[in-house]
């Protein structure tokens, strides 16, 4: 029964299905904690040890489900440490509502404790923000908040004074007020283009030689409609970093990812293609497109207002990738000049013979090439990878393989760092007989590294590789070959994260042998519950772009020529893996 403002609030998540919250405890919050306590057989509380770490873990969450992930922060601060998780979600378009405590509601605007106007600090990362003023307020707001962040695939919030939170139940309520009058239901309105608009999108993918498909996110639920449209097209598929779970990355359709992590088979097929369709997604870095006027583009989204955001296109059509791919299918016409494809599988088939050479040295230091690919023979078939940011991305996108129903996720456009293991805790409460891998740095980790205890409370089986360098590896080599510029500021000082975890009840080892890689990860394994491998690996190992250009090139040289420290070090190591891979 409810019996307070906070009790209306909590029970109207439960209509709406919420199951889950991630959330810090504080006094600005007590009331809706009391409502959480009387309610635990219906909705769990994930206790966080950073509020970053609570939002981030919502996105995940909303990730990994494809539902409404939802945080709650004390008032002032906490609210505070909503805002980079936040941005997260809607960077990447995931539905998260955030609940905010406040102070005291006839003091809000006196600066009192911890009065931080989190409506307005909140109004930018949030479509919908509001402060629940009673009882009959409450549901309402509620209502609203989630309809706005699912129907808009973005970040809602609500925020509720400390007081009021304890107010009766059956408080006064407007004569415009009805009750209950929003509504617990939301509907999706699956928007199909018209028949005329497929076929016009059709007529131009058939009229193509050189047909290329870049896929993202959004064709994750369309895996079966996006490989049948290629094999008609003859299209090899690129995949953006979030649409990496697409399609298995040892399909024969597939060229892998695309930009800084990408291949270089792929960056040839968008350079050589006359033909582009983009299909669930808004992969932002526009040097990677086709040149202007050099290919005629078709482009999928739900979101009207993306279509031609990164590319001019013909013909924009909105609706879910599964939907309209569906629709396109039998208006694609079988393209019998395969060459396109086929020169391009024969590209991916060189590149993957490079990446081998480059995974398997046992040369030391160990190389982080290594221990992704060692990483496969351990992930199951429908395994949760939660990547953070950093080197990392790279080493993850190239070399952790994709097969069956895997799941794999990063912050894309936001590109935090330390989203990795909070990602991890959503998608290990959503999916508890499933195996969740953090892949990380150890500079991401370290951000959020009292997560661990969070998934030690838990007994959360996620398995944490730490890719330790001791260095803001990516900051490092974007300084040199970015910016032509010596590395500054991006030494760390050495953790031993092993024992940091073992301190925090979480098994752990460390990794410097490549020969001993797959007895180390085995073990981790193998281990019920949360482990974590600190595997320490070369520092000068360069994440290079899968095509180098002129300008880059020229960058890193006169870095090198400035004085960066390790410059010989550095030079050895290109020079050792060019020679490696002629041979």
């Amino acid at each position: 029964m409810a019996d307070t403002v906070a009790d209306l609030l909590i029970d109207r998540l439960i209509d709406w299905g919420v199951d889950t919250v991630f959330g810090l405890p504080g006094d600005g919050i007590n009331g809706l904690f009391e409502s959480l306590r009387r309610r635990q057989d219906r909705i769990k509380l994930v206790q966080v040890r950073h509020e970053e770490a609570a939002a981030l873990a919502a996105c995940g969450y909303a990730k990994f489900t494809r539902r409404l992930g939802v945080c709650l922060a004390t008032s002032g601060p906490g609210g505070l440490h909503l805002v980079n998780g936040l941005y997260d979600a809607k960077s990447d378009g995931q539905p998260v509502l955030a609940i905010t405590g406040h102070t005291y509601h006839d003091l809000i605007g006196t600066r009192y404790q911890q009065d931080v106007d989190l409506e307005r600090v909140l109004g930018d990362v949030a479509a919908y923000s509001e402060r629940v003023m009673s009882a009959s307020h409450v549901c309402n707001v509620v209502d609203e908040a989630v309809k706005t962040a699912i129907a808009r695939r973005t970040v809602a919030h609500i925020t509720v004074p400390k007081d009021i939170q304890d107010w009766p139940s059956s408080g006064p309520r407007s004569k415009a007020n009805v009750a209950r009058h929003s509504g617990d239901l939301y509907a999706d309105a699956m928007p199909l283009p018209p028949q005329s608009a497929l076929q016009k999108a059709a007529d131009l993918l058939n009229s193509g030689s050189r047909v290329a498909i870049l896929a993202g996110r959004g064709c994750l639920t369309a895996r079966k409609e996006l490989l049948a449209v290629a094999e008609k097209l003859g299209a090899p598929i690129v995949k953006a970093l979030l649409g990496k779970a697409v399609v298995p990355d040892d399909h024969p359709l597939t060229t892998g990812g695309i930009g800084l992590l990408g291949t270089a088979p792929s960056q040839e097929v968008l350079e050589g293609c006359d033909r582009l369709l983009i299909a669930g997604s808004s992969f932002p870095y526009l040097e990677f497109y086709p040149r202007p006027n050099q290919a005629r583009a078709v482009q999928i989204d739900l979101d009207p207002s993306r279509i031609g955001l990164r590319y001019p296109v013909e013909i924009g059509l909105t609706g879910h990738c599964w939907d309209v791919l569906r629709g396109l299918l039998p208006l694609i016409e079988d393209k019998s000049d395969r060459s396109f494809l086929t020169q391009a599988q024969q590209r991916m088939a060189q590149w993957n013979e490079l990446m081998e050479t480059r995974a398997t040295r046992n040369d030391l230091p160990m190389k982080p090439q290594v221990v992704a690919r060692t990483l496969n023979e351990f992930l199951q078939d429908d395994a949760v990878i939660c990547c953070d940011t950093g080197t990392v991305t790279t080493w993850a996108a190239r070399h952790i393989l994709i097969r069956g129903a895997m799941e794999f996720s990063a912050s894309g456009t936001l590109a935090t760092m330390g989203n990795g293991l909070a990602y991890s805790i959503g998608a290990a409460v959503a999916f508890p007989g499933r195996q969740v891998v953090c892949f990380a740095g150890d500079g991401g980790l370290t951000m959020l590294m009292g997560e661990l205890a969070t998934i030690a409370k838990y007994r959360l089986p996620v398995k944490v590789i730490v890719i330790k360098n001791n260095q803001l590896g990516m900051i490092k080599w974007e300084q040199l070959a970015f910016e032509g510029n010596p590395q500054y500021g991006v030494q760390l000082q050495p953790i031993d994260f092993a024992g940091v975890a073992r301190a925090c009840g979480v098994p752990g080892w460390h990794l410097a042998d490549p020969r001993l890689a797959r007895g180390v990860l085995k073990e981790a394994f193998d281990q019920p519950g949360p482990a974590l491998v600190e595997a320490e690996v070369d520092p000068n190992e360069p994440p290079l772009p899968g095509k180098l250009t002129t300008d880059q090139a020229w960058q890193f040289v006169k870095a090198l020529a400035k004085g960066q420290p390790d410059r010989w070090d550095i030079i050895r190591t290109v020079v050792e893996n060019k020679i490696r891979e002629v041979v």
